[in-house]
Protein backbone atom coordinates (compact mmCIF):
# COMPACT_ATOMS: atom_id res chain seq x y z
CA UNK A 1 0.00 0.00 0.00
CA UNK A 2 1.03 3.31 -0.67
CA UNK A 3 1.84 5.90 2.16
CA UNK A 4 -1.17 8.35 2.65
CA UNK A 5 0.07 12.11 1.61
CA UNK A 6 -0.74 14.05 4.75
CA UNK A 7 0.31 17.04 2.93
CA UNK A 8 -2.37 19.85 3.45
CA UNK A 9 -4.97 20.38 -0.27
CA UNK A 10 -3.70 24.05 -0.15
CA UNK A 11 -5.10 27.03 -2.48
CA UNK A 12 -2.98 30.32 -2.72
CA UNK A 13 -4.41 33.26 -3.59
CA UNK A 14 -2.01 36.12 -5.14
CA UNK A 15 -3.54 39.78 -4.70
CA UNK A 16 -1.25 41.72 -7.32
CA UNK A 17 -3.26 41.60 -10.67
CA UNK A 18 -0.24 41.82 -13.18
CA UNK A 19 1.95 39.28 -15.18
CA UNK A 20 4.95 40.66 -14.28
CA UNK A 21 3.62 40.42 -10.16
CA UNK A 22 3.23 36.87 -10.69
CA UNK A 23 6.95 35.72 -12.96
CA UNK A 24 8.00 37.51 -9.08
CA UNK A 25 5.97 34.79 -7.40
CA UNK A 26 6.33 31.84 -9.39
CA UNK A 27 8.81 30.07 -7.87
CA UNK A 28 7.52 31.11 -4.39
CA UNK A 29 4.31 29.58 -5.09
CA UNK A 30 6.45 26.08 -6.54
CA UNK A 31 7.79 25.95 -2.81
CA UNK A 32 4.42 25.98 -1.36
CA UNK A 33 3.58 22.85 -3.55
CA UNK A 34 6.00 20.96 -2.34
CA UNK A 35 4.75 21.03 0.73
CA UNK A 36 0.90 20.40 -0.36
CA UNK A 37 -0.81 17.63 -1.10
CA UNK A 38 0.24 15.63 -4.61
CA UNK A 39 3.04 18.48 -4.85
CA UNK A 40 0.35 20.80 -6.56
CA UNK A 41 -1.30 23.74 -5.48
CA UNK A 42 -4.74 25.76 -6.79
CA UNK A 43 -3.81 29.40 -7.63
CA UNK A 44 -6.65 31.61 -7.51
CA UNK A 45 -5.65 35.04 -9.09
CA UNK A 46 -6.95 38.23 -11.66
CA UNK A 47 -7.80 37.04 -15.24
CA UNK A 48 -5.25 39.80 -15.57
CA UNK A 49 -2.48 38.11 -14.14
CA UNK A 50 -2.57 35.43 -17.39
CA UNK A 51 -1.58 32.56 -15.45
CA UNK A 52 -2.79 29.66 -17.41
CA UNK A 53 -0.28 31.12 -19.87
CA UNK A 54 2.76 31.89 -18.39
CA UNK A 55 2.78 28.80 -15.18
CA UNK A 56 -0.25 26.43 -16.39
CA UNK A 57 1.70 24.20 -17.74
CA UNK A 58 3.57 23.48 -14.98
CA UNK A 59 3.01 20.13 -12.97
CA UNK A 60 3.11 22.05 -9.77
CA UNK A 61 -0.03 23.45 -10.60
CA UNK A 62 -3.27 21.34 -10.11
CA UNK A 63 -5.35 24.35 -11.43
CA UNK A 64 -5.82 28.58 -11.81
CA UNK A 65 -8.88 29.91 -10.49
CA UNK A 66 -10.47 32.95 -11.95
CA UNK A 67 -10.90 35.61 -9.04
CA UNK A 68 -13.21 38.10 -11.20
CA UNK A 69 -13.62 41.25 -8.69
CA UNK A 70 -12.06 43.64 -10.91
CA UNK A 71 -12.46 43.92 -14.50
CA UNK A 72 -9.90 46.33 -17.00
CA UNK A 73 -12.32 49.10 -17.12
CA UNK A 74 -12.31 48.61 -20.80
CA UNK A 75 -14.46 45.54 -20.01
CA UNK A 76 -17.35 48.15 -18.53
CA UNK A 77 -19.00 45.40 -16.43
CA UNK A 78 -19.20 44.64 -13.01
CA UNK A 79 -17.08 41.18 -11.65
CA UNK A 80 -18.71 38.28 -10.66
CA UNK A 81 -16.89 38.16 -7.62
CA UNK A 82 -17.36 42.33 -6.56
CA UNK A 83 -18.85 43.71 -3.17
CA UNK A 84 -20.09 41.18 -0.12
CA UNK A 85 -22.22 39.53 -2.08
CA UNK A 86 -19.24 38.50 -4.30
CA UNK A 87 -17.15 37.13 -2.16
CA UNK A 88 -19.92 35.39 -0.94
CA UNK A 89 -20.12 33.82 -4.06
CA UNK A 90 -17.02 33.09 -5.02
CA UNK A 91 -16.55 31.52 -1.07
CA UNK A 92 -19.51 29.13 -2.23
CA UNK A 93 -17.79 28.01 -5.49
CA UNK A 94 -14.71 27.16 -3.64
CA UNK A 95 -16.38 24.99 -0.90
CA UNK A 96 -16.76 21.99 -3.21
CA UNK A 97 -12.87 21.90 -3.79
CA UNK A 98 -12.63 20.86 0.14
CA UNK A 99 -9.23 22.71 0.50
CA UNK A 100 -7.60 22.45 3.99
CA UNK A 101 -4.86 25.67 3.62
CA UNK A 102 -4.89 29.32 2.07
CA UNK A 103 -1.64 30.81 1.87
CA UNK A 104 -2.49 34.49 1.52
CA UNK A 105 0.23 36.34 -0.63
CA UNK A 106 -1.60 39.63 0.35
CA UNK A 107 -1.61 42.42 2.30
CA UNK A 108 -4.88 42.96 2.20
CA UNK A 109 -6.54 39.57 3.58
CA UNK A 110 -9.84 40.68 4.66
CA UNK A 111 -11.77 39.98 1.61
CA UNK A 112 -10.38 36.70 1.23
CA UNK A 113 -10.74 35.41 4.96
CA UNK A 114 -14.00 35.93 4.33
CA UNK A 115 -14.09 33.77 1.41
CA UNK A 116 -12.33 31.02 3.63
CA UNK A 117 -14.72 31.49 6.12
CA UNK A 118 -17.57 30.39 3.40
CA UNK A 119 -15.78 28.21 1.76
CA UNK A 120 -14.62 25.93 4.84
CA UNK A 121 -10.83 26.91 5.10
CA UNK A 122 -10.09 27.16 8.27
CA UNK A 123 -5.97 27.06 8.24
CA UNK A 124 -5.27 30.67 7.03
CA UNK A 125 -1.81 31.33 6.50
CA UNK A 126 -0.89 35.18 5.57
CA UNK A 127 1.59 38.14 6.36
CA UNK A 128 0.48 39.53 9.48
CA UNK A 129 1.62 42.82 9.28
CA UNK A 130 -0.88 44.23 11.50
CA UNK A 131 -2.68 43.56 14.79
CA UNK A 132 -5.84 42.80 12.76
CA UNK A 133 -4.63 40.33 10.88
CA UNK A 134 -3.02 38.26 13.65
CA UNK A 135 -6.24 38.59 15.05
CA UNK A 136 -8.15 36.54 11.85
CA UNK A 137 -5.15 34.69 10.31
CA UNK A 138 -4.24 31.40 11.29
CA UNK A 139 -1.22 31.80 14.33
CA UNK A 140 2.08 31.67 12.39
CA UNK A 141 5.32 33.53 11.92
CA UNK A 142 4.55 37.22 10.87
CA UNK A 143 6.29 39.35 8.81
CA UNK A 144 6.51 43.36 8.59
CA UNK A 145 6.14 44.83 5.25
CA UNK A 146 8.64 46.08 2.95
CA UNK A 147 8.71 49.70 3.25
CA UNK A 148 11.72 50.62 1.41
CA UNK A 149 12.89 52.41 -2.15
CA UNK A 150 12.67 49.33 -3.91
CA UNK A 151 9.08 47.99 -5.48
CA UNK A 152 8.09 45.80 -2.65
CA UNK A 153 6.09 42.85 -3.91
CA UNK A 154 8.92 40.50 -4.40
CA UNK A 155 10.22 41.69 -1.32
CA UNK A 156 6.97 41.00 1.06
CA UNK A 157 6.67 37.55 -1.01
CA UNK A 158 10.16 36.27 -0.39
CA UNK A 159 9.89 36.95 3.55
CA UNK A 160 6.67 35.52 3.57
CA UNK A 161 7.66 32.73 1.88
CA UNK A 162 10.95 32.61 4.35
CA UNK A 163 9.12 32.94 7.89
CA UNK A 164 6.83 30.10 6.89
CA UNK A 165 9.29 27.73 5.75
CA UNK A 166 8.47 27.44 2.23
CA UNK A 167 12.05 28.14 1.27
CA UNK A 168 15.40 29.35 3.59
CA UNK A 169 16.46 31.89 1.22
CA UNK A 170 15.32 34.67 -1.55
CA UNK A 171 14.57 32.63 -4.88
CA UNK A 172 15.56 34.80 -8.42
CA UNK A 173 12.17 34.71 -10.76
CA UNK A 174 12.32 32.24 -13.00
CA UNK A 175 9.72 30.05 -15.55
CA UNK A 176 10.07 27.97 -17.77
CA UNK A 177 8.70 28.00 -21.85
CA UNK A 178 6.35 26.24 -23.03
CA UNK A 179 7.85 23.64 -25.49
CA UNK A 180 4.85 24.34 -28.44
CA UNK A 181 5.50 27.91 -27.92
CA UNK A 182 9.21 27.41 -28.28
CA UNK A 183 8.65 25.76 -31.14
CA UNK A 184 6.36 28.31 -32.74
CA UNK A 185 8.33 30.71 -32.63
CA UNK A 186 11.70 28.98 -33.56
CA UNK A 187 10.21 28.76 -37.32
CA UNK A 188 8.21 32.48 -37.06
CA UNK A 189 11.71 34.50 -35.89
CA UNK A 190 14.08 32.18 -37.97
CA UNK A 191 14.82 34.72 -41.07
CA UNK A 192 16.07 37.37 -38.66
CA UNK A 193 18.82 38.43 -38.13
CA UNK A 194 21.22 37.74 -34.91
CA UNK A 195 21.73 39.25 -32.33
CA UNK A 196 17.92 39.29 -31.52
CA UNK A 197 16.38 42.15 -29.32
CA UNK A 198 12.66 42.43 -28.62
CA UNK A 199 11.57 46.17 -27.96
CA UNK A 200 8.57 45.73 -25.55
CA UNK A 201 6.59 48.29 -26.58
CA UNK A 202 3.51 47.74 -24.56
CA UNK A 203 2.38 49.74 -21.59
CA UNK A 204 -0.20 49.23 -19.28
CA UNK A 205 -0.03 52.85 -17.94
CA UNK A 206 0.71 55.67 -20.17
CA UNK A 207 3.10 57.44 -17.68
CA UNK A 208 4.99 54.29 -18.37
CA UNK A 209 5.12 54.71 -22.35
CA UNK A 210 8.41 55.46 -23.47
CA UNK A 211 6.82 56.55 -26.93
CA UNK A 212 6.99 55.52 -30.33
CA UNK A 213 9.45 57.91 -31.52
CA UNK A 214 12.14 56.76 -29.39
CA UNK A 215 11.10 52.92 -30.78
CA UNK A 216 12.00 53.90 -34.18
CA UNK A 217 15.09 55.35 -33.52
CA UNK A 218 16.10 52.51 -31.11
CA UNK A 219 15.00 49.64 -33.66
CA UNK A 220 16.93 51.50 -36.55
CA UNK A 221 19.79 52.32 -35.02
CA UNK A 222 20.05 48.45 -34.23
CA UNK A 223 19.12 46.98 -37.64
CA UNK A 224 21.76 49.74 -39.35
CA UNK A 225 24.13 47.80 -37.35
CA UNK A 226 22.68 44.14 -38.86
CA UNK A 227 20.87 43.24 -35.71
CA UNK A 228 17.60 41.87 -35.69
CA UNK A 229 14.75 43.39 -33.88
CA UNK A 230 11.47 42.20 -32.71
CA UNK A 231 8.18 44.71 -31.89
CA UNK A 232 6.62 43.20 -29.53
CA UNK A 233 3.02 43.57 -27.64
CA UNK A 234 -0.19 42.58 -27.68
CA UNK A 235 -3.40 43.26 -29.86
CA UNK A 236 -3.79 46.80 -28.33
CA UNK A 237 0.17 47.34 -29.71
CA UNK A 238 -0.88 46.36 -33.03
CA UNK A 239 -1.12 49.36 -35.00
CA UNK A 240 1.69 51.06 -33.06
CA UNK A 241 4.17 48.43 -33.68
CA UNK A 242 2.89 48.75 -37.77
CA UNK A 243 3.56 52.46 -37.17
CA UNK A 244 7.05 52.15 -35.74
CA UNK A 245 7.62 49.82 -38.83
CA UNK A 246 6.47 52.15 -41.55
CA UNK A 247 9.31 54.80 -39.81
CA UNK A 248 12.12 52.86 -40.18
CA UNK A 249 14.05 52.86 -43.47
CA UNK A 250 11.89 50.32 -46.03
CA UNK A 251 15.92 48.94 -47.12
CA UNK A 252 16.25 47.81 -43.54
CA UNK A 253 12.77 46.80 -42.51
CA UNK A 254 13.18 42.97 -43.55
CA UNK A 255 15.49 42.57 -39.99
CA UNK A 256 12.38 43.47 -38.07
CA UNK A 257 9.56 41.54 -37.21
CA UNK A 258 6.52 42.54 -35.62
CA UNK A 259 4.88 39.88 -32.33
CA UNK A 260 1.00 41.58 -31.40
CA UNK A 261 -1.32 38.53 -32.65
CA UNK A 262 0.57 35.81 -30.31
CA UNK A 263 -0.21 34.27 -27.15
CA UNK A 264 1.33 35.26 -23.87
CA UNK A 265 2.60 32.25 -23.86
CA UNK A 266 4.38 33.20 -27.32
CA UNK A 267 5.51 36.20 -25.76
CA UNK A 268 7.72 34.35 -23.27
CA UNK A 269 9.01 31.84 -26.01
CA UNK A 270 9.79 35.08 -28.48
CA UNK A 271 11.80 36.86 -25.43
CA UNK A 272 13.74 33.37 -24.85
CA UNK A 273 15.13 33.82 -28.37
CA UNK A 274 16.38 37.06 -28.03
CA UNK A 275 19.80 38.33 -26.62
CA UNK A 276 17.88 41.27 -25.02
CA UNK A 277 14.47 42.41 -24.26
CA UNK A 278 14.14 46.49 -24.40
CA UNK A 279 11.25 48.87 -23.13
CA UNK A 280 8.73 49.38 -21.14
CA UNK A 281 7.69 48.57 -17.91
CA UNK A 282 5.39 45.83 -18.77
CA UNK A 283 4.96 42.05 -18.32
CA UNK A 284 7.39 41.25 -21.17
CA UNK A 285 10.81 42.63 -19.87
CA UNK A 286 10.43 40.54 -16.76
CA UNK A 287 9.43 37.36 -18.75
CA UNK A 288 12.52 37.69 -20.83
CA UNK A 289 14.31 38.46 -17.28
CA UNK A 290 13.01 35.31 -15.75
CA UNK A 291 14.09 33.25 -18.56
CA UNK A 292 17.52 34.39 -18.76
CA UNK A 293 17.26 36.83 -20.99
CA UNK A 294 19.05 40.84 -20.14
CA UNK A 295 16.22 42.82 -20.05
CA UNK A 296 16.53 46.75 -20.21
CA UNK A 297 13.76 48.59 -18.63
CA UNK A 298 12.85 52.35 -19.73
CA UNK A 299 12.36 52.99 -15.96
CA UNK A 300 12.27 56.55 -15.50
CA UNK A 301 12.27 57.99 -12.00
CA UNK A 302 10.52 55.63 -10.74
CA UNK A 303 11.04 52.74 -7.71
CA UNK A 304 13.76 50.24 -8.65
CA UNK A 305 13.43 46.87 -9.74
CA UNK A 306 15.88 44.87 -7.20
CA UNK A 307 14.69 41.03 -7.73
CA UNK A 308 16.92 39.69 -10.53
CA UNK A 309 20.41 42.21 -10.79
CA UNK A 310 21.81 40.09 -13.43
CA UNK A 311 19.13 40.17 -15.68
CA UNK A 312 17.47 43.05 -14.90
CA UNK A 313 19.02 46.41 -15.54
CA UNK A 314 16.69 49.49 -15.37
CA UNK A 315 17.52 52.80 -17.20
CA UNK A 316 16.76 55.68 -15.07
CA UNK A 317 16.40 59.61 -15.24
CA UNK A 318 14.95 62.41 -14.11
CA UNK A 319 12.29 61.76 -16.54
CA UNK A 320 11.45 59.27 -18.84
CA UNK A 321 11.68 61.54 -21.62
CA UNK A 322 15.37 62.42 -20.80
CA UNK A 323 16.18 59.01 -21.79
CA UNK A 324 17.46 58.75 -25.72
CA UNK A 325 17.40 55.84 -27.76
CA UNK A 326 21.05 56.66 -28.25
CA UNK A 327 21.68 56.15 -24.31
CA UNK A 328 19.87 52.95 -24.23
CA UNK A 329 21.40 51.76 -27.59
CA UNK A 330 24.91 52.06 -25.70
CA UNK A 331 24.20 50.54 -22.55
CA UNK A 332 22.46 47.92 -24.17
CA UNK A 333 25.67 47.21 -26.59
CA UNK A 334 28.20 47.75 -23.28
CA UNK A 335 26.73 45.21 -21.37
CA UNK A 336 26.19 42.54 -24.06
CA UNK A 337 29.83 43.26 -25.54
Amino acid sequence: MSAVDTRPRTAVQLQLNGMGDLVWHAQYLRCVAEQSQGGQISLIAAPTTMAREIIGHEPWLREVIDFDRRPRKSERRRGRHSGLDGLWRFGAELAPKRFERMVLFSDHPGRAIMVCWRAGIRTILGFGDTWLQRLLLTKSPWIQRYRGPAVAGYKDATAFAIAQGFCSAPIVPRISVRPDALARMQQRLATLPRPLHALAIGASEPYKQWGEGNFVELASRLVARGHGVLLLGGPAEKALAQDILARIEPALRERVATLTDGSVADSIAAVSLARSCIGNDTGAVQFAAAVGTRAFVVLGPRPPLEHDPEHVHMLQAARLVDISAADVEASVLALLG
